[in-house]
């Protein structure tokens, strides 16, 4: 398989799943600035949506959108990071994630324009508050969306929780402290270094006699 991504995206999402399920693919940046490839390919001809993630199967037919794209990893290793096709569980991880995608990604979408009035990047500020005051109460008492298991849901809400900090988003003590949790874990780490979101740490020399 081969992610097409950009570093911090949604497309980080899926990055954490591919890692965390352990299933082999390439990852394809793409900067979305020009819309090229490093090999300065336009991926427009790959993606006439223009946007990432994009997953390219085996076979060459590709996925897009960040939820389907998700639920497609997940079901490669079943019950890994999602519950079972058809189960309550299952839609219990669908929901949360339409709700990730509606309520809180689109609603993060006008704070990352210079074009945006303040007033407007305002008001989106307030009304991402009355979302986080809801996934506050749900993380006050467990460790994930659904509870004790990480799912791709989670993967999904760390990514765009992880803009935050860039466009001034306050976040309530339960999702910050839910942020660093999922940092924590190792595959989460290796997506961001991997897209160089985090740094190396580099190992002292060693003693010379």
């Amino acid at each position: 398989m081969k992610l097409y991504y950009s570093p911090g995206a949604c497309s980080l999402a899926p990055h954490i799943a591919l890692r965390e399920s352990l299933l082999p693919f390439i990852a394809e940046k793409v900067d979305l600035r020009t819309h090229k490839l490093a090999d300065g390919t336009d991926y427009y001809r790959i993606n006439p949506k223009g946007y990432v993630p994009l997953l390219e199967l085996d076979d060459g037919s590709r996925l897009s959108e960040v939820a389907v794209i998700l639920q497609y990893i997940a079901d490669r290793k079943p019950g890994t990071l999602a519950p079972a096709f058809g189960s309550m569980p299952r839609y219990r991880v669908m929901e949360w994630l339409n709700f990730i995608a509606t309520e809180l990604h689109k609603q993060f979408s006008p704070l990352f324009y210079a074009t945006t009035p303040d007033a407007t990047k305002e008001a989106q500020r307030a009304k991402l508050a009355t979302r986080f005051a809801f996934l506050a109460e749900t993380l006050a008492g467990q460790p994930y969306l659904t509870g004790a298991a990480f799912t791709i849901a989670d993967a999904y809400l760390f990514t765009i929780l992880n803009w935050s900090d860039n466009l001034k988003v306050d976040l309530p003590p339960a999702l910050g402290e839910f942020k660093a949790r999922v940092a924590a874990r190792p595959a989460v780490q290796a997506a961001l270094k991997a897209e160089g979101l985090v740094k190396e740490e580099r190992k002292p020399a060693a003693a010379t006699a």
